[in-house]
């Protein structure tokens, strides 16, 4: 079975495109089950998951548990050998996610597969990524410094092929394909992590543990994607930005596990 996990935070608009999508789009011959976890639960979405879709399994939290936390309990409260956590901005074609499914199950040696996302203009998003140090993260936050290319260079994967499927260090967690052995080696994504790097993390932790991490473009899923931790210069948005300071807390909590400056 597949469990596709979604983790929902007041967005009950692009959450109900999603379900649809999902149902739309799923064969009938899959076997699999939907699972949205709601966190800062309000009425709005309780209706639209329980009125609309009521094979879906709701999870409800009234207070916000955050992302890494909401995809664990997905997965514990989940019944499937293989997990698709998917973040409600998403809107998978058709037969993407058996595609994936299925490249899942030919290469058990795989612990994280992530499909090419795209944005609704059919534009690629950048969906793969190379480790952080605290020089990535620092280009990535502070708009004019020199040499920002050739700084972001591997971090960006600039150069590289990205139409073909290949291993990467890390994949963007709005649309992640994992199976439940792996996770019970791995273990579940780390709860110190409340919103951001949790995906940077897993991917390394899934690495160390022997699984590979692979992009896998062959599938594409649309994914509207709004960077809400950057929004102004770097010192407005650690003043006003809360999502911003959530990113520094976590990138510093990422820096401080791993070392400062280690890509690997």
């Amino acid at each position: 079975m597949l469990s596709i996990i979604i983790v929902n935070f007041k967005n009950p608009a692009l959450l109900r495109l999603c379900l649809k999508s999902l149902e739309k789009t799923l064969s009938p011959k899959l076997d699999y089950e939907v699972l949205v976890v709601d966190v800062s639960s309000e009425t709005e979405t309780q209706n639209v998951v329980l009125e609309e879709f009521p094979k879906v399994k709701y999870v409800p939290f009234k207070e916000n548990i955050g992302y890494t936390k909401g995809v664990n309990e997905g997965i514990k409260k989940s019944s499937g050998d293989y997990f698709l956590i998917l973040n409600p901005d998403t809107i998978p074609l058709e037969n993407s996610v058996e595609k994936l499914l299925d490249y899942m199950k030919e290469h058990q040696d795989v612990g994280l597969a992530g499909p090419q996302l795209l944005n609704f203009d059919s534009t690629p998003q950048q969906s793969c990524f190379g480790f952080y140090n605290v020089i990535s993260i620092i280009y990535r936050r502070v708009g004019f410094l020199p040499f920002k290319k050739k700084a972001l260079k591997k971090f960006l994967m600039l150069g590289e092929d990205l139409s073909v499927v290949r291993p990467v260090d890390w994949l963007m967690g709005s649309a992640l394909m994992t199976q439940r052995k792996a996770v019970e080696k791995t273990g579940l994504m780390d709860e110190g992590f409340f919103l951001y790097f949790s995906d940077v993390d897993w991917a390394k932790r899934f690495w160390e543990n022997g699984y590979k991490v692979v992009y896998y473009p062959l599938v594409k899923i649309y994914h509207y994607h709004r960077r809400v931790s950057k929004r102004n210069s770097w010192i407005i948005d650690l003043l006003i930005n809360r999502q911003s300071r959530q990113h520094i807390k976590d990138g510093l909590r990422y820096l401080h596990k791993y070392g400062f400056f280690k890509t690997k």
